[in-house]
C-alpha cells in the first residue's frame, strides 16, 4: 500500500487509522482510495452512513400527511427526505436550502424557498432577511438536522447564522423533529439549538449510545430506526 510505504508504518496501522477517520466522518473509503468528507458539502455527507440515513428519511416521509405544509431545513438526511417527497402533489415544502429547492424543481408539490443571504458552500439561506421571511409563512412540522448533541449542552450547530435561523424555526413550528443519524451524538459545537422544550421528536438510528438514549427518552419522543 502506497500510504504505508510513504509514512513508514505497517498496512495494519494504515487500515486502523483510516477506519478511525471514517468512523469520525472525516473521510469516506472507496476501493483503493479515500476521499475527504467536507462537513458543509451535502453530496459528500450523503456518502457517510447512506443506508442508515435513507432508512431515517423513509420513516420521516411517512409522517408527512396529505395537504400538509412542512419545513425541511437542509443537510444530507433532510435532502434524502426531500428526494422521497418529489412525487407528492398534495404538500407544500418550505426550505432554507437551495440544494433541496433544486431537488424539488420538477416536483408537483408546492415549494417555498426562503430569501436571505446565500451561504454558497452549504447552499443555505441565512441572516435577517431569512428570519423575516419565516414570519410570512406557517407550517405544521419542521424537519431539522443537527451537528452535535450531549446531555449537558443539548443540540448544537457548527454555524452561528444557520443555527440562529433554526432557532427562529423552532419558535414557529407546532411540531419540531430532529432528523439525524447517530454519528452526530457525543459531539459539541458552539451554537446552541434551544430551548430543548421546543424539540418534540428525535428520529435517529439504533446505533445511538445508551447515554444519549436515556437522556433524550425523558424529554422527547425518541424514534430509533
Amino acid at each position: 500500500m502506497e500510504l504505508s510505504e510513504a509514512l513508514g508504518v505497517t498496512v495494519v496501522t494504515i487500515r486502523r487509522d483510516l477506519n478511525e477517520l471514517e468512523d469520525g466522518n472525516y473521510l469516506k473509503r472507496e476501493h483503493g482510495y479515500a476521499i475527504v468528507v467536507d462537513e458543509d458539502d451535502i453530496e459528500s455527507r450523503m456518502l457517510s452512513n447512506f443506508s442508515s440515513k435513507q432508512a431515517l428519511a423513509e420513516f420521516a416521509a411517512g409522517l408527512v400527511e396529505k395537504n400538509e405544509c412542512i419545513f425541511i431545513e437542509g443537510g444530507s438526511t433532510n435532502a434524502l427526505l426531500a428526494r422521497l417527497l418529489t412525487k407528492r402533489d398534495d404538500i407544500t415544502i418550505i426550505t432554507m436550502s437551495t440544494y433541496i429547492s433544486n431537488l424539488l424543481k420538477d416536483s408537483p408539490c408546492n415549494v417555498i424557498l426562503l430569501g436571505g443571504m446565500l451561504q454558497k458552500h452549504s447552499e443555505a439561506m441565512v441572516g435577517p432577511i431569512t428570519r423575516a421571511s419565516l414570519q410570512l409563512v406557517h407550517f405544521s412540522k419542521a424537519f431539522i438536522g443537527i451537528d452535535g448533541y450531549t446531555p449537558e449542552t443539548g443540540f448544537t450547530g457548527r454555524d452561528m447564522m444557520r443555527t440562529d435561523t433554526l432557532n427562529c424555526v423552532l419558535q414557529k413550528s407546532p411540531y419540531n423533529i430532529i432528523l439525524t443519524d447517530s454519528s452526530k451524538f457525543g459531539r459539541i459545537f458552539p451554537n446552541a439549538l434551544s430551548p430543548m422544550e421546543l424539540i418534540h421528536q428525535v428520529i435517529t438510528d439504533h446505533e445511538l449510545p445508551a447515554i444519549h438514549k436515556d437522556a433524550l427518552s425523558t424529554k422527547v419522543e425518541l424514534t430509533l430506526i
